[in-house]
């Protein structure tokens, strides 16, 4: 009788499972999007189909399909296909999963896979406990996770794996899983329904079909675009203050600052501020880049940078998103050199290299103990005799050496041009 009354209950949670559940696709051919790594004759296709999978890691945000590309090789392995969340699993759980593995590897010869999901919630200790499994074939490990693996994942662990990349589905591919949704769900939907979840979903398919299940529960039947709006009041922002997220935006920022792009600059700090991220820190970022990337150009881009960190003190957020935005414009449209940057780090290389070489015996300490020393003596002052300003000033066996050179931009054009 329990076997009926689990046979009922697994029936009718089924029928009442989210539709992204209902709908997860369970072969390689209802499987949308991840055509960089699953397409015709690749590496990970040709594993599947052929029942040769390896231990892999599955990297990409929510939605991507991680989860079911893992349950697609349960159904068609003919290992034993075992699966543990990192969120709930313990170290015994993994070593009697281990243990279970070795035993059918000896008694029947058959190999089992373990499935971890959100494997960067192992710490260093839990996932040790994998490393010697993996290592002598007991166990076939595939890992999802939504962070970094290279930050998050023991390199052990890394160099018997394949990570794969796995990437927020495309506009057309949201709306292929849109529709089949909808078939589901047994209700129409225009292309403008379709065009707004799509936009809503931030590229994630389960986030596509909770909204669309959700716009349908609320219409009553075909939504429409009131419904979708009322189901999707703000959209999923994929972001972690402590992962690859963080460090992908903050390069984005820079890089669109550096790159003069002021759209694409305020774009990402809008990502940055929306998301949580500490907005000290973007702050200090935009100092840095004003004597980094703009320097003498333009050097009232330091004086700006300053101002909206300290501005930031001063007012908080949300307010102070306006002090950042202006300084982030002004920084991406502002006059680029790393003049200064370079000329720091080449003296830093010359001092460690070499050692401090002491300055001109003119140009040291010339108070009364110096000149007992000789110190001071030849010194050219240059508001008093303008070959001062003619004066090679660096030690003896540096001079020559240019460390600051002006570029054609800004206010270092004419230095340039002059130098």
């Amino acid at each position: 009788m329990s076997d009926l009354f689990s046979d009922a209950a697994r029936e009718r949670a089924e029928l009442n499972a989210p539709l992204a559940t209902r709908l997860r696709p369970r072969t390689l051919d209802e499987f949308v999007g991840q055509t960089h790594v699953l397409a015709e004759g690749s590496l990970l296709r040709r594993a599947i189909a052929d029942d040769r999978m390896r231990s892999a890691i599955f990297y990409g945000p929510p939605g991507s399909g991680k989860t079911t590309l893992a349950r697609i090789v349960a159904g068609v392995t003919g290992a034993a296909f075992e699966e543990l969340s990192a969120v709930s699993a313990t170290v015994a759980q993994v070593r009697e999963a281990i243990a279970r593995a070795r035993e059918r590897l000896g008694a029947h010869g058959r190999r089992t896979i373990l499935f971890l999901d959100e494997i960067h919630r192992f710490n260093k200790a839990q996932q040790d406990a994998l490393l010697p499994a993996v290592e002598d074939g007991t166990i076939t490990l595939i890992g999802a996770t939504t962070e970094n693996p290279y930050f998050e994942v023991n390199s052990a662990l890394l160099s018997r794996s394949q990570v794969y990349e796995l990437e927020p589905l495309r506009p057309d591919e949201l709306a292929v899983v849109i529709r089949r949704g909808a078939a589901e769900l047994k209700v129409d939907v225009s292309d403008e329904v379709v065009a707004a979840i799509v936009e809503r979903a931030g590229g994630d398919a389960r986030t596509a079909l909770s909204i669309l299940e959700l716009s349908a529960d609320a219409a009553g039947g075909a939504p429409e675009l009131s419904h979708v709006e009322d189901a999707s009041r703000k959209r999923p922002l994929v972001y972690d203050k402590g992962g690859d997220a963080h460090y992908d935006f903050t390069s984005a920022f820079i890089k669109s600052m550096r790159g003069s792009d002021p759209d694409a600059a305020v774009y990402y700090l809008a990502a940055m501020l929306e998301s949580g991220e500490d907005a000290r820190f973007i702050a200090r970022r935009m100092v840095i880049l004003a004597s980094e990337d703009i320097g003498n150009a333009d050097p009232r881009a330091l004086m700006v940078a300053v101002a909206a960190a300290q501005a930031l003190e001063h007012v908080g957020l949300p307010e102070a998103r306006l002090n950042l935005a202006q300084a982030a414009i002004y920084l991406a449209r502002a006059p680029k050199s790393n003049a200064s940057y370079v000329a720091i780090n080449e003296a830093s290389k010359d001092v460690r290299e070499s050692g401090n070489a002491r300055p001109p015996r003119s140009l040291r300490d010339g108070s009364w103990a110096g000149r007992q020393l000789g110190n001071g003596e030849g010194y050219v002052y240059p508001h008093g005799d303008p070959s001062g300003f003619e004066i090679d000033y660096l030690p003896d066996e540096l001079k020559g050496r240019k460390y600051y050179r002006p570029v054609n931009s800004g206010e270092e054009k004419e230095e340039h041009d002059g130098g």
